[in-house]
């Protein structure tokens, strides 16, 4: 029986499926579907075949892969994407060990985006964010999360949440969109933090009514919120019918990690001071381990996430790029995946489970993303690669050949012959 698809993918030297029914935790993140000299037909933005043999298969259009592999597209589960103006001017400071709330004193730091992004119009947040979305895109990454948090106001909060919403409606990335408003304490609150909270949970009605995001995150750690402040906070969010998502346990082991586990929360993010019982917890809620290794690189930290650790007790573990303008100004996941190799030693299977399945379900899009699978969006990247080992293994540049978004090519690396 001969199957028509509009697009077919020969010539593969391996095709990674990622397939699964749920994340990959533990040893299980050792495991890799791999087909050896794959092909893969597209019809309608849908995968439609997935094989060996594709001598019953006509197609409207042929990409011989040449021996190159081939994987579904990234999922970044953690980003701040949406935000005004840049800090550059910063890193000579820290180099000097200007402490960072030196640099605050100085109008730098997180204040100063504030600052900028406030003063960003929607159509400039816009057009900033969509080139840093598609650098994403141009590094094989197909779904993103974006965070606001750099309002810290009702006005600029919701003009990010509304700039990400049109973003998810016109880019071609697809986008999930997480409310951070608790994401630091505003010079017009230092003395009344929970009057601040009270004010960004005032804003979750309108939120849910314009259905501008679908988590809610606080920053929990030590001069920012308490555990019993964000506990409360998370809850109340939760009523509202909001999953959670939280930053915990980035420098000091507060014990974010545990209460992350203990309100159910679908991941939580950095963990770097994450205590053995917060990472226990974690294994037996479900809770997803998102590791930012790219912001520890960046910072010049010593210690990084103990994802062997955690691994080991059964956590599964998601890989994130924590794109912002202040401790990780990267929109390269290849990048944190050799990281991730390098630091976390994970192994090549890990980072791939991470980056994809994982990733997925971190961000509610277990189902749609991070897996190659019949009836499925054909999200695809082909790689200028023989096979899964040499993406992390070669840090620093753009393995990307091709990327295929909902069954059409995006973008592809240009090649310059003579």
């Amino acid at each position: 029986m001969t199957i028509h698809v509009d697009l077919l993918l020969k010539n593969i030297s391996q095709l990674l499926t990622m397939r699964s029914s749920g994340p990959r935790s533990g040893k299980a993140m050792q495991e890799l579907e791999v087909i050896e000299g794959g092909v893969l037909g597209i019809t309608n933005g849908k995968i439609a075949f997935i094989g060996n043999d594709c001598a019953e298969v006509e197609a409207t259009m042929i990409i011989d892969c040449e021996g190159k592999l081939v994987t579904p597209g990234l999922v970044d589960p953690h980003t701040h994407v949406v935000f005004g103006g840049s800090r550059e001017h910063e890193m000579a400071l820290k180099q000097q060990g200007v402490p960072y709330l030196e640099i605050l004193k100085r109008g730098g730091g997180i204040l100063s985006t504030v600052e900028a992004t406030r003063k960003a119009t929607m159509e400039e947040l816009y057009e900033k964010a969509s080139f840093h979305l598609d650098r994403m895109l141009s590094f094989g990454t197909t779904t993103v999360e974006a965070k606001s948090g750099y309002g810290l106001d009702r006005e600029t909060e919701m003009k990010q949440l509304r700039v990400a919403k049109e973003l998810q409606k016109n880019h071609q990335i697809d986008l999930v969109s997480t409310f951070l408003g608790a994401h630091a304490i505003p010079l017009t609150h230092k003395e009344d933090p929970e009057q601040f909270l009270e004010e960004m949970l005032a804003l979750l009605d309108e939120i849910k009514a314009e259905q501008l995001a679908e988590f809610v995150d606080i920053f929990t750690e030590t001069g920012v919120f308490t555990v019993e402040q964000s506990r409360r906070y998370l809850q109340k969010a939760k009523e509202k019918g909001f999953d959670l998502k939280i930053h915990a346990d980035e420098i000091d082991p507060l014990g974010g990690t545990e209460m992350a586990a203990s309100l159910g929360a679908i991941s939580a993010d950095h963990l770097v001071g994450a205590s053995d019982e917060g990472i226990q917890q974690l294994a037996q809620s479900g809770t997803i381990a998102v590791l930012l290794p790219g912001t520890t690189f960046y910072l010049g930290k010593s210690s990084f996430a103990r994802a062997r650790e955690m691994i080991e007790r059964d956590v599964a573990i998601a890989l994130a790029t924590d794109f912002n303008p202040g401790s990780s100004p990267t929109e390269n996941l290849q990048l944190i995946m050799s990281i991730a190799a390098l630091q976390l030693k994970m192994s090549p299977e890990e980072i791939w489970n991470a980056v994809t399945v994982n990733a997925a379900y971190a961000i509610g899009r277990g189902e749609q993303s991070g897996q190659l699978a019949v009836g499925r969006n054909a999200d695809v990247v082909i790689w200028d690669a023989p096979n899964y080992l040499y993406i992390p293994y070669h840090y620093g540049v753009n393995h990307v050949n091709k990327v295929i978004k909902n069954g059409r090519v995006v973008t592809e690396r240009v090649e310059i012959r003579e």
